[in-house]
């Protein structure tokens, strides 16, 4: 890994031992005025890897805006050599609306690379690849889970690539699951320009969990010091387990609508048969017991309260790396 003296990034310069605030500019709403997000780019006086470090791409996915918002406030995002760029709000018209996607109903991760004359969120997606994403050696991405459903927090990463697989066990999250990249999410678009991620999820939408927070926090810390970038003033704990490997997995799925008790928690390991929850109507009618449709760990919990058929209320590993 290497850089340049000087980074050229949206038309600002920033040299070695500087740090400068770069706006991303989105888009101007319906009244003129821009909408800028603040790209906060941190460079040691001793060059080496550039590590870019982003959160809500999805406008709802708050937990990993806080972990990167944590990692910027206690200076974590200042290196000891190299170069750091935190863009803590990717989709920040979702987040100004509180919403998923973007005002033109696009999920921002299903648009990549985009395209210059696209739609809103396609143009921001090319914006981010052709600007932002060629200067990274390294991205961590922070992601939630959504629609109330809990994730135990993980590294996903594609099976087969060692390189990876090394650094999610550095990580240190409870969970590593291998995910094949989507086509047209960021991940895949990074991946085809050759450039490695690691996809943090946990928590749930609209919601703060410190324990996930300091799961990703403490993570990244790890990750920067792998690559002698993190200062010295901050310690390092070793992850309190090796990783879960999730080769295999499966969502179980409500079979009736009604009102929804889970019974386990998540990290649970489970065997077939036993009993994870409960479906209720408001009459006392009926008790559905949802059971363990075969061994393996509770890493997602559908924690609404009210759920309809179909609706995914469970994610349970099927198949484990030994």
């Amino acid at each position: 890994m290497s850089e340049k003296d000087v980074l050229e990034i949206l038309g600002e310069e920033v040299a070695l031992g500087e740090s400068a605030i770069v706006n991303f500019e989105v888009a101007k709403l319906h009244t003129q005025n821009q909408i800028r997000v603040p790209i906060i780019i941190e460079r040691s006086r001793i060059p080496g890897p550039t590590v870019l470090i982003t959160a809500g791409i999805h406008g709802d996915e708050v937990n990993g805006v806080e972990i990167v918002r944590q990692l910027i406030s206690k200076g974590i995002n200042r290196p000891s050599q190299g170069t750091i760029i935190c863009l803590p709000v990717i989709n920040v018209l979702g987040f100004i609306h509180m919403d998923r996607e973007f005002p033109d109903g696009r999920d921002l991760n299903r648009v990549f690379p985009g395209s210059k004359n696209g739609s809103l969120a396609s143009r921001v997606a090319h914006k981010l690849m052709t600007e932002v994403v060629p200067y990274a050696d390294l991205i961590m991405d922070f992601h939630t889970g959504g629609s109330d459903r809990f994730n135990a927090a993980q590294i996903r990463i594609a099976n087969g690539n060692k390189d990876l697989k090394k650094l999610a066990n550095i990580f240190g999250a409870p969970f590593i699951v291998y995910a094949n990249n989507i086509n047209k999410s960021f991940r895949h678009a990074c991946a085809k320009l050759g450039i490695p991620m690691l996809l943090f999820e946990g928590g749930k939408s609209f919601h703060i969990d410190s324990s996930i927070t300091n799961t990703g926090v403490n993570g990244a810390k790890r990750v920067l010091s792998h690559f002698d970038m993190l200062r010295s003033k901050f310690k390092v704990s070793s992850p309190k387990n090796t990783g879960i490997k999730i080769i295999k997995s499966k969502w179980i799925r409500a079979n009736h609508s009604g009102m929804f008790r889970p019974k386990v928690r998540l990290h649970t390991q489970v065997e077939k048969g036993d009993v994870l929850g409960h479906i209720t109507d408001p009459y006392g009618s009926f008790n559905f017991i949802v059971k363990a449709p075969s061994e393996g760990y509770i890493f997602n919990v559908n924690e609404s309260p009210i759920i309809y058929q179909g609706d995914a209320i469970f994610h349970i590993s099927t198949e484990l790396e030994a």
